[in-house]
């Protein structure tokens, strides 16, 4: 299938976008720490089941598993971390816009890891898209909305952020690169190495509640959680490892951080939001950049 790679960057990005909402719901009710490893259960409950009930082969090398890991650890508990913490820091919005450079982190360090060159077409679409999200995370209603007190400190955690999600994918690209992995079995093998970190040092710190319990109080905040995990770490990240398996890492990471632009409509129809034409020009270069990259 022509393009299957960046479809399903795009589709990766429709689905975090989903998941967005749904985890910032959850996190509200809950806590994010306690979403954050809840999810996280739930995805590998769900991978292992889908494994198993569709006979995927997960005969995978020590040096897959390894490397799996290593991106897991990297990507989601490093990474994520960092994230959240620049969320509490310097707000959503910042930290998106730092996390525009990701692409770009993912594309320099896919070179000097991987070899992967990227034509001059494939760089002109990546930049005209990275400005068209900058523009639209940008926008002065949103930054508004940011910590008016921004702090080095959220801006470092961010950065780190982008790295750790650039190197995760890095590493994912290596275990594939050795020979071929089920997109659902890769996750699991990410997911559930991570989650086995996070669940230790959150309840060697006292940081995590019994799920069951607190669920049992909060339907609402149960229905979000499963509604983010099915379109996050279930879906959403299986699907951004099968488009670095057909496509650049730097042409995929690119695609699928259009996050903020897949929100606009979501946020104009659901919260009844008004758009800027910042945003809505915004918006439209990183639909012309995306239009580039499909041209490479």
């Amino acid at each position: 299938m022509p393009f299957i790679g960046e479809l399903s960057a795009l589709l990766t990005s429709f689905l975090w976008s989903g998941t967005s909402f749904a985890f910032a719901s959850a996190s509200i009710r809950v806590g994010p720490l306690q979403v954050n490893i809840n999810r996280m259960i739930l995805a590998s409950i769900l991978l292992i089941s889908t494994i198993l009930l569709f006979g995927f082969e997960y005969n995978l090398s020590q040096t897959q598993i390894k490397n799996l890991v290593i991106s897991g650890i990297i990507g989601l508990v490093l990474g994520d971390t960092f994230l959240f913490q620049s969320y509490k820091d310097i707000g959503a919005r910042l930290s998106m816009l730092v996390m525009a450079s990701a692409p770009g982190m993912a594309a320099i360090l896919a070179f000097y890891f991987l070899n992967e060159v990227l034509s001059t077409l494939a760089v002109t679409g990546m930049i005209i898209t990275i400005f068209g999200i900058v523009l639209v995370v940008s926008e002065k209603n949103n930054l508004s909305n940011a910590k008016s007190n921004i702090r080095l400190a959220g801006i470092i955690y961010a950065i780190l952020a982008s790295l750790g999600q650039a190197g995760g994918l890095i590493f994912a690209k290596f275990a594939f690169d050795e020979g071929e992995i089920n997109g659902f079995v890769a996750t699991f093998v990410r997911i559930f190495s991570s989650v086995v970190i996070l669940l230790f040092l959150a309840s060697l710190f006292g940081r995590y509640k019994n799920p069951v319990r607190l669920y049992r109080n909060d339907k609402k905040a149960l229905l979000a959680t499963l509604i983010g995990t099915v379109l996050g770490p279930y879906l959403g990240i299986t699907f951004s490892l099968i488009a670095i398996i057909h496509t650049k890492v730097g042409i995929a990471a690119t695609l699928m951080s259009l996050m903020p632009v897949i929100m606009i409509p979501i946020s104009r129809y659901y919260y009844k939001e008004r758009l800027s034409w910042r945003a809505i020009t915004g918006a439209v270069i990183a639909v012309a950049g995306v239009a580039i990259l499909f041209l490479v």
